[in-house]
């Protein structure tokens, strides 16, 4: 393919900066001499994860509407405005083929300057409910990549494209010989059941708290957790685990999963968030799972997500408010369900979708002339 020159905007969170890095990946090799350009928002974790990436980042002074009334929310239309002036400064300079969104509030005015200055566009969606920057932009843009069904509800279905989400290369189908290696690298037991409690790179309160108050009550034998807490709260978890000797060998504990392939393929049973990126990789590595979406994600994207796979057999789901009383009891009749775990298996890998970041390459190929 033809080297090319592509603007990409978004960020804010790590659901919308890893499918950007999937995309310019992708990017890259289709072409190594396609020139890209990144637009995030000041402050925010694009700015960091973008550039040791390898990739430019240009930063603009962006904010959302808060959630609730505040004299903060009366400066989002300037902010915009000047936005909106400041992309078309670098769109003209940078003359880009095409400009690519994948959410968050930073990329409403990159796209909508791309789309005044006659640019083509696309925007990646990548939750079951479109984030309210995407709805703005699908009447405008040219082609909305999209990874749920049904989303003809917010956008000109002529324009719908179904890619499904990007992922990191290396989350596959987990296989018999990655479980066993899993075994090896976690120092896990092939003889006990295995569960992966995960909360993100920033953790997870709830599960936080809910594994503090299953190791107060006692974990039954039988049973290892690979505990992923996140790096804001490992020194107090670390501790409180230490503080229960009890468990010593049935918890490990830690901020970071260096191989996250392996700690899918060695558990029985994942606990999860239901961020998009983590429920597309879940889906290609076959995981039996239990979500716990996260009620402080807006318009509930979490919640969509987890029960779009719910509804078809594929996951389970338990609200964050019900953690406390329903987790747990579902967690143990779950694994001890042999026939259910292979079949929420079963159901959750045929959602999978590998060539995600293969169909929108060709889609922007498609839109650029």
């Amino acid at each position: 393919m033809k080297p090319i020159r592509a603007i990409i905007s978004g960020g804010g969170t790590g659901g919308h900066i890893f499918p950007a890095l999937s995309i310019a990946a992708g990017l890259k090799a289709a072409n190594p001499e396609t020139e890209i350009l990144f637009i995030g928002a000041n402050n925010r974790m694009e700015m960091e994860k973008v550039p040791a990436a390898g990739y430019k980042i240009i930063g603009l002074d962006v904010a959302g509407l808060l959630r609730r009334i505040t004299f903060e929310n009366l400066k989002v239309p300037f902010k915009v405005i000047k936005s909106i002036r400041s992309a078309k400064r670098i769109i003209k300079e940078f003359k880009p083929d095409i400009v690519i969104g994948v959410g968050g509030y930073v990329s409403a005015p990159v796209l909508y300057a791309a789309t005044i200055l006659h640019i083509p566009t696309l925007i990646q969606e990548q939750n079951g409910f479109a984030g309210l920057t995407n709805r703005i932009l699908g009447k405008r843009v040219d082609c909305i990549c999209v990874a749920y069904d049904g989303l003809e509800r917010f956008f000109p279905k002529e324009k719908i494209v179904f890619s499904g989400n990007p992922t990191r290369s290396n989350i596959v189908k987990c296989t018999p010989q990655m479980h066993d290696e899993g075994l090896e690298f976690y120092g896990l037991d092939k003889d006990k059941k295995h569960i992966f409690v995960v909360g993100g790179s920033l953790g997870c309160r709830t599960l936080n708290t809910f594994m503090q108050a299953w190791i107060t009550d006692g974990i039954p034998d039988g049973i290892q957790i690979i505990w992923q807490c996140g790096k804001k709260a490992i020194d107090e978890m670390e501790s409180f685990v230490g503080s229960h000797p009890e468990v010593s060998g049935k918890v490990l504990c830690t901020d970071f999963i260096a191989r996250m392939d392996l700690a899918y393929a060695v558990s029985d049973l994942v606990v999860s968030r239901s961020g998009a990126s983590s429920i597309s990789e879940l889906c290609i590595a076959g995981c039996s799972t239990i979500f716990v979406p996260s009620k402080n994600v807006t318009e509930d994207h979490q919640r969509h997500n987890a029960m779009a796979l719910v509804n078809k057999g594929a996951a389970k789901i338990v609200l964050d408010d019900d953690v406390p009383e329903k987790l747990r009891p579902l967690i143990l009749e779950t694994l001890a369900d042999e026939e259910g775990l292979a079949k929420l298996r079963e159901n959750i890998l045929k959602l999978s979708k590998t060539d995600s970041v293969e169909i929108i390459i060709n889609e922007i190929y498609k839109l650029v002339k």
